[in-house]
């Protein structure tokens, strides 16, 4: 049995379509379980914010690896690779099939791969890259990075900016392949879906969430972060200081900046079986998934494992 991962950009739908596709596994036996691959999803207190998926949605599909970090502690790809490397290989063991869902191409590639994890920076280090980031913005800082690396760093991602900039001046070197978000060698058969859909749609998605997001109480869920002690890495969840600030429409903004980001990092996904669910409800893009994957895994497994 291989693992089914689906990414795509925020407001595509990932969730409901894992959901649906579940339904239909279940029709042939199978007990699937979803493994969330998220970088803000791992928060206890930010569901909301964050996207995760509801108490309904779990009781439909069972998330693991959703709100099980406390909101002042930092958090990172190697320690979530760990999590997920065991979630997945008991799964398997058990027989059963993880569905890994999730917009963070870091967080899905430490799941589905081994990476090459730099060591620590020291406290000091980060700290003083985080106080200068937030006086004088990513964008400003992106100038001082190793023009290579900077090519393939958005001025404006923060998070990357300040990751990249920690690790040169602690000197060690950045890795080279920071965009890389896939390569063929994977610890399991995988069959990777990538989800899109026309521009129009995904923007009007990423409205409807947002503001669906802000009536459910995102904002309260900032504030309280806040109060909590958040950390650097809480705090990089999308649009974070625009909900305290209660700006709607930077929030849209950071998000749609966000899904154009992941279109982009999913085209540079080697065999990923792109899927257009344009206009199609989540059941019917379900049934195309469980098409491609066959009765016997069909020729999607060859595909997906090299």
């Amino acid at each position: 049995m291989k693992v089914l991962a689906i990414f795509g950009p925020t407001g595509v739908g990932k969730t409901a379509v894992a959901i649906a596709l579940a339904e239909l596994l279940r029709t042939r036996g199978e007990e699937p379980v979803a493994i969330s691959c998220d970088a803000i999803q791992v928060y206890r207190g930010l569901e909301t914010l964050s996207g995760a998926a509801t108490a309904d949605e779990r009781a439909r599909l069972e998330h693991r690896l959703v709100g099980f970090v406390e909101v002042g502690d930092e958090f990172s790809a190697g320690r979530f690779a760990a999590l997920a490397h065991a979630e997945i290989d008991g799964l398997l063991a058990e027989g059963r099939r993880p569905i890994v869902v999730g917009g963070t191409g870091l967080y899905l590639r430490a799941a589905l791969t081994d990476l090459d994890l730099r060591p620590p920076v020291p406290p000091d280090v980060r700290a003083a890259v985080e106080r200068e980031i937030a006086d004088r913005g990513p964008e400003v800082l992106h100038s001082e990075l190793d023009a290579e690396i900077a090519a393939t760093v958005h001025p404006r991602d923060r998070k990357r900016v300040a990751r990249v900039l920690e690790l040169q001046r602690a000197g060690i070197d950045p890795p080279r392949d920071s965009e890389r978000l896939w390569t063929a060698d994977l610890r399991h058969p995988t069959a990777l879906i990538g989800l899109v859909v026309d521009r129009e749609e995904l923007a009007a998605r990423i409205d409807a969430r947002v503001d669906a997001m802000l009536t459910a109480g995102a904002a309260d869920e900032a504030r309280s972060a806040v109060g909590a002690g958040a950390s650097r890495t809480a705090r990089a969840a999308l649009g974070f200081d625009a909900l305290l600030a209660n700006d709607v429409e930077a929030i849209k903004r950071a998000h749609r900046a966000y899904a154009r980001r992941q279109l982009t990092w999913m085209r540079k996904m080697p065999r990923v079986e792109l899927i257009d669910r344009t206009s199609r409800e989540d059941g019917e893009v379900a049934r195309e998934i469980v098409g491609l994957l066959g009765e016997n895994g069909g020729p999607m497994e060859e595909a997906a494992t090299g």
